[in-house]
């Protein structure tokens, strides 16, 4: 397995038996699949769930087999930092099929979110996979900062909540937590898996419901992914809405916190 000293900030290519090695800061290459989470001092959530998915994602689009994605993942837990805050993504890329690790430094981490209400037209081609659409995601996200906003919910063609530009959505019906349909085309989010079945075993009724942008007005909305972990709305922009108090966010924020967890050591 790889050392932890053999890795440095920045982009890291992968060849079985070799390693990581930096690679050109560009690196080149279409992302097919890519999974990221926030990594502070050694602690992580969802470990299990994030190697799941990323390997789930690349057997979807042709990508190496189990046993070198699992060797990857192995090589890939044993450099990163063990103190720090940081925002590491694992990457598979287009044509060579070549596996990456890209280890950023964690961004500043937001408590509440600020939303452009006007619902954006989904522009993923993959949008159960994450990788292939972060470039369209980015561009819509920044289209959300010129209108004064962090961020901007992606809709369907007739106008149903679909998920964030990077996040999945949130809110509270009453007492019931609730998510879009899941026949609708979401990314299966890794922290709003954890969410939901924390309710469950909470007591607290979750449903999937199917909702307008317009009719979150006035509910509370969470913006939930590995990075911020929750983030309530407190605000909607160009469009007449209202931010319900964030009551519950607070509490279940505190949650995610004590459910960080060392990063294997073999």
């Amino acid at each position: 397995m790889t050392t932890r000293s053999a890795i440095a900030e920045g982009l890291s290519t992968w060849t079985p038996g070799r390693g990581l090695v930096a690679a050109a800061a560009d690196g080149g290459g279409r992302l097919l699949a890519a999974d990221s989470w926030l990594l502070r001092e050694g602690r992580m959530r969802g470990y299990a769930r994030h190697r799941e998915r990323f390997l789930r994602a690349c057997a979807e689009c042709g990508g190496p087999g189990p046993r070198r994605l699992v060797e990857f993942w192995q090589d890939v837990t044993a450099v990163l930092p063990r103190t720090g805050e940081w925002f590491p993504r694992v990457e598979l890329t287009a044509g060579s099929m070549e596996l990456r690790l890209l280890l950023r430094q964690a961004p500043p981490l937001a408590r509440e979110v600020r939303v452009w209400a006007a619902g954006q037209p989904d522009p993923r081609t993959a949008p159960r996979r994450k990788g292939p659409d972060l470039d369209a995601l980015a561009r819509v996200r920044g289209r959300a900062f010129d209108e004064g906003a962090e961020e901007a919910v992606l809709v369907t063609p007739s106008g149903l909540v679909l998920e964030s530009a990077t996040a999945s959505v949130l809110w509270w019906e009453d007492d019931t937590l609730c998510l879009p349909s899941p026949r609708l085309p979401v990314l299966a989010g890794v922290t709003a898996g954890l969410v939901q079945e924390r309710a469950r075993r909470s007591g607290v009724r979750v449903a999937s419901r199917e909702r307008t942008v317009a009719e979150l007005d006035g509910r509370e909305v969470w913006l939930v992914n590995a990075l911020h972990g929750i983030r309530p709305v407190t605000g909607w922009i160009g469009r007449p809405m209202k931010a319900a108090p964030a009551a519950r966010a607070e509490e279940w924020r505190n949650w995610l916190d004590d459910i960080l967890e060392p990063l294997p050591t073999d």
